[in-house]
């Protein structure tokens, strides 16, 4: 397989973002296009409309409640069909088609929201879980694709170059739909108090038709401008080979063989803990500000200022990573997280929840871009899709544990104050695990695994 080419020597602020190439910047539109469901569907607008029209006619836990199921639903399918579904990609070269399917689906799913209405909760659980798990799965294989295109010395600002578009779009859009359900008139919708009830939802649903259309449309570039990866066959494999078998026969290797790519299960491992903590901040955030007094106004604002600060340190980190190195920059983000937690124990109004938002902006996106990154750079590129379907998996259980331990917390301490210096614990044990990463050999056993296959 071809490599990428040079970084060009003439310098440029494409050369300095990392997207000096047409396939490095079609890849990262696709964070641009799926960060609007990640915005609105899984953190800002989707939830809200879920308990207080879906699940309208329940007790407002009831529908809390589903909310959570429908979550863990998403991510217990993924987790399952991830790693089988990564090898049959590598197996057929088929990424790309894959990544579609899953598109797909979760396009559609979105756009179907539309018709959720008051009392509707079993749809819009199904709706929700589809979606969530097409933009999971689809992520999957996206993520895959970025050590075929981008070289070691490129991948870090590659990875954060797309954190940052998915910042842009995700927070574009957000904007967009707060604008108009804040202020129907804005797109010519009726106002008032006394509106029926589907003329009354009419800007949300509109909104989740928006976050389809946005989806589908800007992942037109990353379709049409990455190449599809070339197939790669193991030594022991036959082109004729049924794809399943060939895929199950993938993963009983892999299983057995990761104590030969030791760094990379050790990166995912240190992964899974400390992104436990950063799921805990990214879906408590809203409840935490909640139960302090905080408004539901300013909850909304400080998402979007964790939005657009998350753009100029996204880029940021790539260039830190550069000078710093990608371990240590990842583990100056998680002493930040830790600074967090603290401040956070503190905070009793609007300004300071703000204040908040930005600190988390500043280091959510860098440090979540470097880990996927500094992943990419261990893995075998035949084998890529399948490691990121393990690299799935444990990203899943990264967002289980740590909401858990914030519940047992809360119980023990009575409140969510206590509960948030707990989480701290998850940055230092995840940050002392990434200590022991050996970058430089967990890369060589990548490229001698790839040189094997080629030779074979």
């Amino acid at each position: 397989m071809s490599q990428p080419s040079a970084v060009p020597a003439k310098s440029s602020w494409l050369n300095a973002l990392g997207l000096h190439r047409r396939e490095l910047r079609a890849w990262s539109m696709y964070d641009w296009a799926i960060s609007s469901m990640q915005t609105v569907i899984m953190t800002a607008v989707f939830p809200i409309y879920f308990i207080s029209v879906a699940g309208a006619d329940r007790p407002p836990e009831q529908a809390t409640q589903a909310l959570a199921n429908a979550n863990t639903i998403a991510a217990v399918v993924i987790a399952v069909l991830g790693p089988i579904l990564g090898a049959m990609a590598d197996y057929r070269a088929a990424k790309k088609r894959y990544l579609a399917v899953f598109m797909m689906i979760g396009v559609f799913s979105t756009m179907g929201m539309f018709f959720i209405q008051h009392g509707d909760l079993f749809l819009a659980s199904t709706l929700f879980v589809l979606s969530l798990a097409g933009a999971t799965g689809s992520m999957t294989f996206y993520e895959s694709l970025l050590p075929h295109i981008a070289n070691e010395k490129e991948i870090d600002r590659v990875s954060t170059a797309a954190y940052a578009f998915g910042y842009i779009g995700g927070g574009v859009l957000l904007a967009l739909n707060l604008a108009w359900i804040s202020n129907p008139a804005l797109i010519g919708l009726p106002t008032g108090d006394d509106l029926p009830r589907a003329q009354a939802t009419l800007p949300a649903r509109l909104a989740f038709v928006s976050v389809g259309v946005w989806w589908l449309l800007f992942s037109l570039p990353m379709f049409r401008g990455v190449p599809e990866p070339p197939r790669a066959l193991e030594a022991d494999e036959q082109s004729g080979t049924s794809t399943i078998r060939v895929a199950f026969t993938r993963l009983g290797e892999t299983l057995r063989e990761l104590r030969h790519y030791k760094q990379a299960f050790l990166t995912m491992l240190a992964f899974t803990i400390y992104n436990d903590g950063i799921q805990t901040i990214i879906k408590m955030a809203t409840a935490y500000g909640t139960e302090i007094g905080i408004a539901r106004s300013d909850l909304i604002t400080a998402i979007l200022i964790v939005q657009f600060v998350g753009i100029p340190f996204a880029f940021a980190f790539g260039a830190l990573a550069g000078k710093l190195g990608t371990k240590l920059s990842i583990l100056l983000g998680l002493a930040v997280y830790t600074g967090i937690c603290i401040f956070a124990y503190g905070i009793s109004t609007a300004r300071e929840f703000y204040i908040l938002a930005v600190l988390v902006g500043t280091v959510q996106g860098g440090t979540q871009a470097l880990s996927r990154s500094l992943f990419a750079s261990m893995v075998p590129k035949h084998k890529s899709g399948e490691f990121f379907g393990f690299y799935s998996v444990f990203e899943k259980f990264g967002g289980i544990l740590g909401p858990l331990v914030f519940s047992l917390a809360i119980g023990q301490t009575g409140s969510s104050r206590g509960a948030i210096l707990w989480v701290i614990a998850f940055f230092v044990v995840g940050g002392a695990l990434l200590t022991r990463v050996n970058i430089s050999e967990g890369e060589r056993m990548a490229r001698e695994a790839d040189a094997r296959t080629r030779a074979a």
